[in-house]
């Protein structure tokens, strides 16, 4: 497994990490299998969405801060940040990625995107691969 860092600069981010990931697999010689990325946060997630257009992640945030808002005042939780922990629920842990011939297999649109809810902070990606 190998850890990938990634620093961002706001409350709520959207990082691309493609270029991170495909860079790994050139460094480790991977061919063909199967890669997991996995962010180990509780407020963080990530996702794989459309990289051609950033207005996609702009109303990605827009929407998700209308179904969780950061403030409500029926939320328990004592740090504060409930909706990061929602917001990181509803995106997931975790992506699976195809590769094949040392190539991502992504759409002609996708990236793979670290997806941050408490921010700004430093947090790990970690990448796993499985040969076939």
């Amino acid at each position: 497994m190998i850890h990938l860092d990634v620093t961002t600069d706001a409350h709520t981010a959207f990082v691309d990490i493609t270029a991170d990931i495909r860079r790994l697999v050139d460094q480790q010689g991977w061919s063909a299998g199967r890669l997991t990325a996995f962010v180990p946060h509780t407020t963080a997630g990530i996702t794989i969405q459309e990289n051609a257009d950033p207005d996609v992640l702009h109303d990605l945030e827009l929407c998700l801060d209308r179904i969780v808002p950061w403030k409500d005042s029926s939320y328990r939780h004592f740090e504060g940040n409930t909706a990061a922990h929602v917001k990181a629920s509803l995106l997931g842990s975790s992506a699976l990625l195809i590769l094949d011939a040392g190539r991502l297999q992504l759409g002609r649109w996708q990236g793979v995107y670290f997806c941050e809810f408490d921010g700004p902070r430093t947090r790990e990606v970690w990448v796993e691969f499985a040969g076939a």
